[in-house]
């Protein structure tokens, strides 16, 4: 941030900008909340302002650190009467840039709204507050004996407002679904500043609109999730861990039939072999076996009896007699459990090293390798000199893309270029029916692709719903829409 008289220019208000000194912002941000609770501290802003994206250069106005839900209603007051932009702030590790300040922002971080309830045993849920990390969670439901099944690489660091403001997948959706399916209420702070119960944790309310799924994926633009009542279940039984070395790409659907005619499925992730390659030389992880395959499958299963590894056994077999498999291992322990599903969940933190240009994309399950095949020709067409790391949740549709920056290349040009290829890629999306963005949201990003997935009447009714519950255009502005 630069000197006191420095100026920042409103970026909510619609049609008339205001410029307002940025001490007066702090000076008044101060009195809704205390001193304590704002900062412009530059090191601050830089890590507040910005997500897992990097195309963008944070500068927000100031960071505030509210503890309540009244205390977000008087900062959403404020910022209706003074046209302040606010950026909600959880854990910051989205990919879409939803959580970047680069507009003099005023970024709302929900850190000290971190309570964590107990557990309540007879309605199996759990009541926390917007910053409570999702392993936080986890863990206290362990305790208890319960099972909170959301779970993917961020869980350490993302916070659960995050979660629900992106609908968060990961690891287990196969199972168990997304975040939506595991949300009971919510106590959100509306764009308005009112604040709202959203079900109260009822698993029976037939009492018209649901707006608590409205809330579930809407990246903070209808307003602050401040609490939420969260179900759990049952935790899995004795799972366990197999890495597949496929042959090629049409193996990876065969291989999914054919393991899940044998057993139910925890999970089924898949990841290329460049991708073993940068978490095997940069992340210190072993190889699962000596056999170098183009793809892998990682499978996680319950041992619900000896009868159980048989079935598997057999359709593992079944699979290499078909030349779909050519190598295989098992855990035999947790620690060896764990160290496989390292291959998968360390790729992400592993290619940040290279400012990889995301993409998140799905479609059905049947239609995956289409999907794959079709993008993977596109890019490689473009830019064939170019890694591009494959991986994702395969057994739901979803794949991640991840085109690697040249050492050599601008990133602005590296950005320019890659959304030129975007196009093609959503196109091949378009027709198959998919998602632009499976599971890491909208953002600014994928704004400007919304229609490949939205009709534009759907995308008229999404403004229109912004317009009801953010009257004023405060609320994390440039997200999910571009500017009409």
């Amino acid at each position: 941030m630069g000197g006191a008289d420095d100026n920042i220019t409103d970026s909510a208000s619609k049609g008339s900008c205001v410029t307002i000194s940025s001490t007066n912002v702090v000076a008044e941000l101060i009195d809704v909340l205390s001193p304590e609770q704002v900062t412009t501290d530059p090191s601050m802003l830089a890590s507040y302002g910005q997500d897992w994206t990097r195309f963008a250069s944070p500068a927000p106005t100031a960071i505030v650190f509210p503890r309540s839900s009244t205390e977000i209603a008087a900062i959403v007051h404020h910022a209706r009467n003074r046209k302040l932009a606010l950026v909600p702030s959880g854990g910051r590790t989205g990919l879409s840039g939803g959580a970047v300040a680069a507009n003099g922002e005023v970024v709302v971080s929900l850190d000290k709204m971190n309570t964590v309830s107990d557990v309540n045993l007879i309605d199996r849920t759990i009541t926390v507050g917007a910053g409570a990390i999702t392993q936080q969670i986890q863990e206290a439901a362990s305790a208890a004996g319960l099972f909170y099944p959301v779970d993917f690489a961020s869980s350490g660091s993302s916070q659960i407002g995050g979660n629900i403001a992106t609908n968060a997948g990961g690891i287990n959706v196969i199972r168990y679904g997304m975040t939506r399916e595991w949300v009971a209420g919510l106590t959100v702070v509306t764009g308005a500043g009112d604040i709202i119960e959203l079900n109260k944790g009822l698993v029976k309310n037939n009492t018209g609109l649901d707006f608590r799924h409205l809330f579930i994926g809407s990246e903070g633009i209808l307003g602050f999730i401040v609490e939420a009542t969260l179900k759990l279940c049952a935790p899995p039984k004795d799972p366990i861990v197999m890495v597949l070395g496929l042959s090629d790409m049409s193996a990876i659907m065969a291989v999914l039939e054919r393991i899940q005619s044998a057993t139910p499925l925890l999970a089924y992730e898949f990841f290329s072999e460049l991708a073993v390659t940068k978490v095997v030389e940069h992340a210190g992880v072993a190889r699962p076996f000596a056999t170098v395959t183009p793809f892998y499958a990682l499978i996680e299963f319950e041992r619900n009896d000896e009868q159980t590894e048989v079935d598997v056994f057999e359709a593992v077999e079944n699979c290499m007699e078909r030349g779909w498999v050519k190598d295989a291992v098992m855990s035999q322990s947790v620690a060896q459990a764990r160290a496989l599903w390292r291959l998968r969940e360390d790729i992400s933190e592993t290619l940040t090293q290279w400012t990889p240009y995301k993409n998140d994309i799905s479609s059905t399950v049947s239609k995956v390798p289409i999907l794959l095949a079709s993008v993977d020709a596109v890019v490689h067409e473009r830019y064939p000199d170019w890694e591009v790391v494959w991986y994702g949740h395969i057994g739901d549709g979803n794949l991640h893309l991840n085109i690697l920056k040249p050492e050599n290349l601008d990133i602005a040009e590296f950005k320019a270029r890659c959304n030129t290829v975007s196009i093609d890629i959503f196109e091949a999306i378009q027709t198959l029916g998919g998602s632009v963005s499976a599971e890491h949201g909208v953002g600014t990003l994928k704004a400007p692709y919304l229609a490949y997935t939205k009709s534009e009447s759907e995308i008229a009714a999404m403004r229109a719903v912004k317009a009801i519950f953010d009257p004023d255009g405060v609320l994390n502005p440039g997200k999910v829409f571009t500017t009409p």
